[in-house]
């Protein structure tokens, strides 16, 4: 587990309710900062891991919204800044979705519909942009850090649609555009994981979650600490980089099927 001592700073996440959010939103408090944790208003997941946190004498605090609304933005940085102290050294945009429970085939164009579009477009990218652009002025003045999550499907790999993978595609490439943009003050990279235990894949079959990880090198599935780790070290754990996408997948981009024989112990 990587450690780090941030004891003098502060930290949003978006989309701390659960899974990749939530873990990060633990490791940056466990290491001392304090944490704004940014979820759904009425997703009582949120206020509990808050009160459970706090009560372990973690320094979190709520930061409620939306970030698919327009409006929300500027009021979830409002609501972080009160929460830290009037700071903000580190953003860490966690908030997506996959649009569904199961995965889409890409041939199923019929079902990409421009609701579908506009869901993911506004969560999993408009949004990222707004609360980054809202927080640009502290993140400035602290001379900080934002890490963006995308999504290995962002970099060619299937992802659970087309739509889903477009939208990390473009997290991947906005990063870029927002590293030139808030250099040199502000560093911005992104992490691409592969397939995450996570409760967006807890109901999927055995087999499928199997087949998947005989993909993988590691042989194993990431956990959403494993993510975190990457954001900590993003954040804190260097100075010197930037406009970078840092995948996360235990190897599965350079997996091939004469790997996934050799873990079905069949080469």
């Amino acid at each position: 587990m990587l450690t780090a001592d941030l004891r003098d700073k502060a930290v949003l996440v978006t989309g701390g309710a659960s899974g990749i959010g939530l873990a990060t939103v633990e490791r940056f408090a466990r290491c001392g900062a304090v944490v704004a944790m940014n979820h759904l208003a009425d997703d009582p997941r949120g206020a509990q891991a808050i009160a459970r946190l706090q009560g372990e004498g973690l320094r979190v605090v709520g930061a409620p919204g939306d970030v698919a609304q327009p409006a929300a933005a500027s009021k979830i940085v409002a609501a972080a800044l009160e929460g830290t102290g009037k700071r903000l050294d580190f953003l860490i945009n966690c908030a997506g979705t996959p649009g569904g429970t199961e995965p889409y085939s890409y041939d199923d164009l019929d079902a990409m519909t421009d609701p579908f579009w506009d869901k993911l477009m506004q969560v999993n990218l408009i949004g990222m942009f707004r609360v980054t652009r809202a927080a640009k002025p502290a993140l400035v003045a602290a001379k900080g850090a934002v890490v963006n999550i995308a999504s290995v499907a962002g970099l060619h790999l299937r992802g659970s649609s087309l739509v889903y993978a477009a939208t990390k595609a473009g997290v991947i490439s906005i990063t870029v555009a927002l590293a030139r943009a808030l250099a040199p003050e502000v560093r911005v990279n992104a992490i691409a994981p592969g397939l995450v235990d996570s409760p967006w894949t807890k109901s999927w079959p055995e087999q499928r979650k199997r087949n998947s990880v005989k993909r993988t090198l590691l042989g194993r599935m990431a956990k959403p600490e494993d993510i975190a780790d990457g954001a900590l070290y993003l954040c804190a754990g260097t100075s010197f980089v930037t406009a970078q996408t840092l995948v996360i997948d235990g190897g599965l981009i350079h997996g091939d099927e004469a790997h996934a024989l050799k873990m079905e112990g069949r080469l």
